[in-house]
């Protein structure tokens, strides 16, 4: 009969957004490392974005929390020495443009389309944006982006540009299947009326300017 003993050696480390970080014994009711995860007083950020790495010797894995719930393969047993760490997803998307923020914005989500994107930005600038014009800059692989161009001849990452109507019939169902990758610029262009405003208030500025010193020299 084999048993496993706590004593030493026999322990794991916990480390990151757990409730108590620290050293744990191997025991019967935490072997696996759901259990071990629950020992340590379970995640405390958004279950939804939180990575587990498992460290053992010079190899590495890590999966979704989520996928430690829902498939038992996950919910390995664990050995002396192997380290545990918790994080948040660290995927990051840049929004510009006629939005309702203009910044890097992080995952919130483990896939994040398009639409969901915008929305986590505060949507569309109603005054500003074209909704016919909504762009996802992206580096793509060779094999997919030679896919998509059918093409068998390029080399390297190829810069990719993705163009989302918003205004047909099918397209807030395309960009709501359209996913989001790590990187990912999301840019949103003016509506053309907003363009011919600036170019007439870039006219008219001067006229006015001047005319108001006429108006000054006449008093």
């Amino acid at each position: 009969q084999v048993m496993r003993v706590a004593g030493n050696g026999a322990t794991v480390s916990i480390m990151g957004a757990v409730g108590g970080q620290g050293v744990y014994p191997i025991e019967r009711s935490t072997r696996t490392l759901a259990a071990m995860m629950a020992a340590a007083g379970g995640v405390t950020i958004e279950p939804e974005i939180a990575q587990i790495t498992v460290t053992r010797g010079t190899e590495r894995g890590r999966i979704w929390l989520q996928d430690l719930y829902d498939d038992p393969r996950y919910d390995i047993p664990l050995r002396p020495g192997d380290r545990i760490v918790v994080e948040k997803d660290r995927r990051a998307f840049t929004a510009l443009g006629a939005t309702g923020a203009q910044t890097r914005m992080a995952f919130e989500s483990r896939n994040l389309s398009a639409l969901e994107a915008i929305a986590q930005v505060g949507g569309l600038n109603s005054q500003l944006a074209d909704p016919t014009g909504v762009f996802v800059l992206r580096d793509e692989p060779p094999e997919i982006a030679g896919g998509v161009l059918g093409r068998g001849d390029l080399v390297g990452s190829q810069r990719m540009v993705y163009v989302l109507d918003l205004t047909e019939p099918n397209g807030m169902f395309l960009a709501r299947d359209f996913l989001i990758r790590d990187g990912d610029t999301v840019y949103v262009t003016e509506a053309p009326y907003v363009q011919w405003s600036k170019t007439l208030s870039a006219l008219t500025g001067p006229l006015n300017t001047a005319n108001a010193i006429d108006s000054l020299g006449g008093n």
